[in-house]
């Protein structure tokens, strides 16, 4: 029954996340915010919680010295930078995910905002590459039960630690959910 309701639940702003199991090294406890999603176009998503060894300033040499992390998006066009933050009100052509968090926006504009000091590193996450699917591709995965839908709050993206991020979401889930939240991620070698 879960897993039907799960199909209806996901769309954009939703997060989803790994289910346990999941040996696939890229997704493996995962969480997912959904950019975009149309059945019939396919999903776009970032990893929200794979902290990369990297900065932006390594990654981009004619940007603005700033302290910001790399996130591991996904395996997908792992050649492509991604940005998600709170600036929508004053970053041109953003896309609103959900309320409060916006994806992508003017590149030169953003440059400007943060050689200004009006983006901080708390307001906004770098992420290289993305997480995709194509059309229906999503929905076969959630009927096979390779995710849980959740719904996404702004502390999700820009204050919850990565590390602690997958557990955290299935604890605020409650129910059952909670208890997935406490399997140790070693589980296997057991």
């Amino acid at each position: 029954m879960e897993r039907i309701s799960q199909n209806r639940d996901v769309g954009k702003g939703s997060l989803l996340l790994a289910e346990p199991f999941m040996l696939d090294q890229n997704f493996r406890r995962a969480v997912i915010l959904l950019c975009s999603h149309e059945d019939k176009l396919g999903t776009v998503g970032f990893i929200l919680n794979k902290k990369l060894d990297l900065t932006l300033n390594e990654l981009l040499k004619d940007f603005p010295e700033f302290e910001a992390p790399v996130h591991y998006g996904g395996p997908v066009a792992n050649e492509t930078i991604h940005y998600v933050h709170d600036k929508g009100d004053i970053l041109d052509e953003s896309e609103e995910i959900s309320e409060g968090v916006f994806w992508g926006g003017d590149f030169d504009k953003l440059k400007f905002l943060i050689k200004s000091e009006l983006i901080k590193p708390h307001n906004i996450r770098f992420y290289l590459g993305y997480a995709g699917w194509s059309a229906m591709q999503l929905k076969d995965e959630l009927t096979y039960g390779s995710w849980i839908v959740s719904k996404m709050h702004p502390n999700h993206i820009l204050k919850t630690k990565s590390d602690r991020l997958w557990k955290e979401v299935l604890i605020q889930k409650g129910n059952s959910y909670g208890v997935i939240g406490q399997i140790p991620d070693s589980f296997y070698l057991n």
